[in-house]
């Protein structure tokens, strides 16, 4: 490598940021030929902190120069920095491709360099490769030759990139197909996947090729680069990465088969593709100064991609979806006393890895969207705008986008926004009214919630809070907005007749849970029956609800009922929402001795909606999708999976008729149809279908089909079954990424899948922890394996077991997980009974 430098102050020593690398030589040569070259005689390296220090025998002079570094690293099999990537080719041989992962901090495991986002350069690469394969860069190609010394050997030369960061540097080489757009605005854009797949390519580049000039008009800032590829990594530990110009993802992100792939999916790529283009403006073309702000940085492409999918596909309905995947997921955990700050300060480099998480992607996500709203369309272009153009090439904190929003609004944004960033938590609205003449008088008052109930300290924390409020007259429509910057305060709405209902949060923006006075609550109930809520306040409201109950605020048995209101519900994100928290509850109940009639609940709730969908998807749904026939599809295949893991009759004959048949190959299941096929004849079967799962898993060509088995293969029920489950998530068969939503499924599926899995991470636990350390799959393999338990002893023990077995990218997660157990086993001590009664009670005839 030669890096262009420029000396400061004299000095004899060099620090730079390296790691598993050997240095074999390096020297200094002044510009312009005035001085003698100079030659490195010593290299310390401090590998706790990844650094080597060179050492000259004279002082570098002040002034610009030349380094020099001779070295050799290893292409390693830990899915970061220079690695390498296993796959077959279509004749089954085993071969590897050789792919980069930088961010946070391993581009210094492929180079020596000075591996912070600020200290950015422009980079000239230039690959040595076997000619038969192909090398990709941030760049375009500008010279191919042969090597001098070896004409097996073709040495690629790539343009120079713009100033960049060194976590967004890559480089692939391996064998590839492509299939090639280009954008309205010009540039070149290429969807690479394994060899002989390149059909799985177009649905990626269709949404890449709308996605850029989507952007461009968004931002009122052209994308800088001449070309943008995508390509599919088959050993990948995140979902994707966004270097610029070469984005990588995972192959479950980024494939997609007419034939044999499920909406969700489809769904997924599109949201994926979205979010990494975002990245190439907000977070390449302007990166954060330091890893403290890497929540701006994600936040915003976790909020920029709905936006994107909502223009290309405005069938998916995407922005209540968010409420769903993002928005409830951030509440759940940012109500624990373990969450942190959005912001959080990142002192050693190890310390990120613990910030790739829910806060960061999806409580960043949800507090943008609600600054959106509060500011406006055009006045946050502006402001984006303006941003981009002033730090562009250059790096900036979350106040400088504050700044710039606030020139553009007039708002006190850096003041409202600093109470959402720098504190942890949220507030609970709580509301009141009362009706005078024509007028609605609401008292509001704000306070911490917490997931163990209502935070009652003196040093309670206030937040700015927008609120919007909507009436019974028009529930599409916000009526009021008001800041709310104290404790408590009181609001007129005028012209409110007395039958009208008042709903606080309409569209579910604001970051906030409201708990209203039981009047207010009646009024908004038969809201939900006849549908005159919108739906994602529909989902609002009963997602509000059911985490009161778990923070012993109200009874679950009130949530149960507001469950049975759903009753003509036809919006699948909603159903996706309730069935979430049923599937809590029902984890929940699996430790009392009634879960079988949790289980009747969940058929009696689900059993219309599946009588009206069917099982075959009607005119309009499917390919191509027409209006509601992507979320027909979604709403089927939940429902159905839903009946049948609860033990439908009717559905798990079904479900095992289509299963024979689809085996056989008589009648191949639609892809919508295989996960919850599969799930059903899963958790109702013996060790033949379980043989037969693992010979479909063998056969699928695709990663997808692949990774649809292995997430429900936990269903299984019987013991022995379950831990040949467990064994096979270490085998060959499954990709290292993967063995950790296998293992899930086990600990998700029941009471005796949670016990089995958590034994066997401990049992081989060495084993785990190598294959992820420092990466975020070592804290999600943590979470999905303990947090379904409810007992506290559980909680001691998942403590003590990480005491003696350190897990320093995970100790937040270990700390919140037992926080979960010691909130489960509080709830069932608290509702059990009720609940017991309850569902005894909705089943007695009448007397």
């Amino acid at each position: 490598m030669t890096y262009m430098s420029h000396v400061n102050l004299a000095t004899n020593q060099i620090v730079m940021n390296c790691a598993d690398i050997d240095i074999i030589t390096a020297s200094f040569v002044p510009e312009g030929g005035e001085g003698e070259e100079i030659n490195a005689t010593g290299f310390n390296y401090q590998n706790e902190d990844e650094k080597v220090t060179l050492s000259f025998p004279s002082a570098l002079q002040k002034g610009s120069g030349t380094l020099k570094i001779d070295f050799v690293g290893e292409l390693n099999d830990k899915m970061k920095g220079f690695y390498r990537s296993k796959y077959a080719t279509p004749a089954g041989e085993i071969r590897y491709a050789a792919v980069t992962q930088f961010e946070a901090t391993d581009a210094r495991r492929a180079f020596p360099c000075w591996d912070e986002p600020a200290i950015k350069a422009t980079f000239d690469i230039s690959l040595i490769v076997p000619k038969d394969r192909v090398a990709l860069s941030n760049m375009n190609v500008i010279d191919r030759k042969p090597h001098p010394e070896d004409d097996s050997l073709l040495e690629v030369k790539f343009a120079t990139t713009p100033i960049m960061s060194t976590y967004l540097v890559a480089f692939v080489i391996g064998e590839y197909d492509f299939v090639e757009g280009q954008s309205s605005d010009g540039v070149t854009v290429r969807v690479y996947t394994p060899t002989g797949k390149a059909e799985q390519g177009k649905f990626a580049l269709e949404v890449a090729v709308k996605t850029l000039p989507f952007y461009n008009d968004y931002f009122n800032v052209p994308y800088p680069l001449p070309k943008i590829d995508l390509i599919a990594i088959a050993d990948f530990a995140a979902g994707a990465m966004e270097n610029w110009g070469l984005v990588t993802y995972r192959e479950t992100a980024l494939l997609i088969d007419p034939k044999n792939s499920c909406s969700s999916s489809r769904q997924w790529v599109a949201l994926v593709v979205g979010h990494e283009l975002a990245h190439q403006w907000f977070g390449n073309l302007v990166t954060m100064e330091w890893w403290t702000h890497l929540w701006l940085n994600e936040g915003f492409a976790s909020w920029i991609e709905y936006l994107c999918v909502d223009h290309c596909f405005p069938d998916y309905d995407i922005w209540t979806q968010f409420v769903s995947a993002d928005y409830t997921r951030a509440l759940d955990l940012d109500a624990l006393d373990n969450s942190h700050p959005i912001e959080v300060n990142v002192g050693h480099p190890s310390e990120v890895d613990e910030i790739f998480d829910a806060i960061s992607y999806s409580k960043g996500a949800s507090v943008i969207r609600m600054l959106h709203n509060y500011i406006g369309d055009e006045d946050f272009r502006k402001g984006m705008h303006s941003y981009l153009l002033k730090f562009q090439h250059k790096n900036a904190a979350t106040e400088d986008l504050w700044d710039c929003l606030e020139q553009a609004s007039g708002k006190p944004i850096a003041l409202v926004m600093s109470s959402w960033t720098k504190q942890m938590g949220f507030p609970i609205i709580v509301v009141d009214q009362e009706q005078q003449g024509d007028d609605r008088i609401l008292k509001i008052s704000q306070k911490k919630f917490c997931a163990s109930g209502p935070h009652n300290g003196e040093d309670c924390p206030n937040w700015m809070v927008p609120i919007s409020i909507c009436t019974g007259e028009d529930p599409g429509c916000t009526k009021l907005k008001v800041l709310l910057d104290s404790p408590e305060t009181t609001i007129t709405i005028n012209n409110v007749s007395p039958d009208q209902w008042v709903k606080i949060n309409p569209g579910t923006v604001g970051f906030y849970r409201i708990q209203y006075s039981s009047a207010m609550l009646e009024s908004l109930l038969p809201g939900i029956r006849d549908l005159t809520l919108l739906p994602v306040d529909r989902l609002g409201l009963q997602n509000d609800l059911f985490s009161l109950s778990r923070a012993g605020m109200i009874s679950t048995v009130e949530v149960l009922k507001l469950m049975e209101a759903f009753v003509n519900e036809p919006n699948y994100t909603v159903w996706s929402d309730l069935s979430c928290n049923l599937g809590v509850l029902s984890s929940l109940l699996s430790h009392t001795d009634f879960h079988e009639e949790i289980q009747e609940f969940i058929r009696d709730l689900f059993t219309p909606i599946g009588l009206k969908l069917g099982w075959e998807c009607k005119q309009g749904e499917g390919e191509p999708p027409g209006a509601g026939g992507h979320l027909d599809a979604l709403l089927r295949g939940l429902v159905l999976g839903k009946l049948g893991k609860a033990g439908h009759k009717p559905t798990l004959e079904e479900a095992r008729r289509r299963f024979k048949d689809h085996v056989e190959g008589k009648q191949i299941l639609s892809a919508d149809l295989r996960s919850p096929v599969y799930l059903t004849v899963l958790k109702h079967g013996d060790s033949a279908t379980l043989e037969t799962m693992l010979k479909l898993h063998k056969q699928a060509d695709m990663q997808e089909e692949k990774n649809r088995i292995e997430r429900v293969l936990g269903a299984i029920s019987a013991p022995d079954l379950i831990q040949k489950v467990l064994t096979f998530a270490l085998s060959e068969d499954v990709r290292p990424q993967d063995t950790v939503s296998v293992i899930g499924g086990v600990a998700g599926s029941s009471k005796h899948g949670r016990k089995a899995a958590w034994k066997f991470v401990k049992d081989n636990w060495e084993e785990l922890h190598n294959r992820y350390q420092g990466g975020f799959l070592i804290s999600r393999l943590i979470k999905l394996s303990v947090d379904g338990f409810a007992i506290d002893k559980m909680a001691a023990e998942v403590k003590s077991f990480f005491e003696s077995h350190h897990a320093p990218a995970a100790e937040r997660t270990v700390q919140q997980c037992c926080e979960n157990i010691l909130l489960n086993a509080a709830w069932l001590k608290r509702d059990a009974d009720d609940i017991h009664q309850y569902l005894l009670k909705r089943k007695a005839p009448p007397v």
